[in-house]
């Protein structure tokens, strides 16, 4: 038994010692790389019109066959015609849109509404090439995140008849003001005004210059005092108005068919009526002007995220930037872009007011709280008395 005991310990002791020896286990398997973001094989994108060419108007004016024949992603385009109508689509669609090149007017209304996410500015290095003056921008950046990168700029322009206006003509006063045109025939009935409650501001702009008794600082903020008396000058307006203008086509035909001589503008349609030998031209008159700073913006649902990326970041090359701003008539965000030769051969800088930067007043969206007097009347009121003075109320 005792022999018996001891074979029966030395046996244990060699399994404790063989079981004390033995390899550990292999480690488990590394988990795979992750793959890199796949396109989702296309992009939808509200615009404005002219914004996303594809060469179908002119074939020397395309950004979107080779942004799709490299990123995988086909690029879908909704026009839209005015600031209103970008939010609307917007702020009602689930996802159906990816993203929009919002005006300051609409800008910030999306971000409230949260119909728009911050963008990580980190998966679009080209935003380190944009023009100092726009980055962190009001209009696209709120607290500390920015919701968008800008994609064009410009001034609001006074369009004109060069038959009628053998120089330029130095104030607005022609689209707002009753009065005899160079060519000795009134303005009734020949000038146009823009179908927006953004307009508010172009009339309170004329008024800084027109009226300084009035005080007023910022034609985005309006007390009001100032309020009433801009509301007035746009009802006398009324009495000499053609049309309210939102569509930049029917415009265009207006000023060859309609007997249009004055209107403000943008220079998308000084450039296309100049291109067609009509008598056009555009200027900044001596009150400055307001403007539109635009912003690709990204939505809250959106569907598309990788391709939605990929744009943000084609559409920030300098090549893109030259053609966009030669076609639309606007101002690249990216300086190189100066330098880069678009199709026409135009010097779109210097013609589309890169150095005018200061003189504008750019597009955003008033509210009830305001810098310059603590309360002012909020684009709520805007949107509902411009609707009445367009009825003529």
């Amino acid at each position: 038994m005792k022999r018996t005991l001891l074979i029966a310990t030395a046996a244990a002791l060699t399994l404790l010692a063989c079981k004390k020896e033995a390899p550990p286990p292999p480690p488990a398997p590394a988990a795979a790389a992750p793959a890199p973001d796949k396109p989702e094989g296309q992009v939808n994108i509200v615009a404005w019109p002219g914004y996303i060419e594809r060469g179908e108007t002119d074939k020397a004016y395309d950004w979107v066959t080779q942004f799709e024949k490299e990123s995988g992603c086909k690029v879908n385009v909704k026009s839209a015609a005015t600031s209103d109508e970008m939010v609307q689509l917007l702020t009602t669609s689930q996802g159906e849109y990816d993203l929009v090149t919002a005006s300051g007017d609409a800008s910030l209304r999306l971000v409230a509404a949260k119909a728009v996410q911050p963008v990580d500015l980190a998966k679009v290095p080209s935003y380190a090439t944009v023009d100092d003056r726009l980055k962190g921008a009001p209009w696209y950046n709120v607290d500390g995140k920015a919701y968008g990168v800008p994609y064009q700029w410009g001034p609001n322009v006074l369009m004109y008849n060069t038959k009628v206006w053998k120089t330029p003509p130095t104030s607005w006063a022609v689209v707002f003001e009753p009065q005899k045109l160079p060519d000795g025939k009134p303005n009734k009935g020949r000038v146009q005004a823009y179908d927006g409650p953004i307009y508010v501001a172009d009339a309170a702009l004329y008024l800084m210059k027109k009226k300084p008794d009035l005080g007023i600082q910022d034609p985005y903020e309006l007390n009001e005092q100032q309020y009433t008396a801009v509301l007035a000058l746009l009802r006398q307006q009324k009495a000499l108005t053609h049309r309210y203008w939102h569509d930049a086509t029917v415009q265009m035909s207006d000023f060859k068919n309609e007997g249009v001589v004055a209107s403000s503008s943008w220079g998308y349609q000084a450039n296309a009526l100049a291109a067609e030998k009509q008598p056009v031209a555009s200027t900044i008159p001596a009150e400055g002007s307001t403007g539109w700073a635009d912003t690709t913006m990204l939505h809250a649902s959106a569907k598309n995220p990788v391709c939605a990326y990929r744009w943000l970041e084609w559409s920030l090359n300098p090549r893109l930037q030259s053609a966009l701003a030669e076609w639309f008539g606007s101002v690249p965000v990216v300086p190189a872009a100066c330098k880069e030769k678009a199709p026409g051969g135009a010097d779109f800088c210097k013609v589309n007011g890169f150095d005018r930067f200061a003189e504008v007043h750019f597009w955003r969206t008033p509210t009830g709280e305001c810098k310059t007097q603590g309360t002012c009347v909020p684009y709520s009121r805007w949107t509902t008395d411009y609707q009445a003075v367009m009825g003529g109320r």
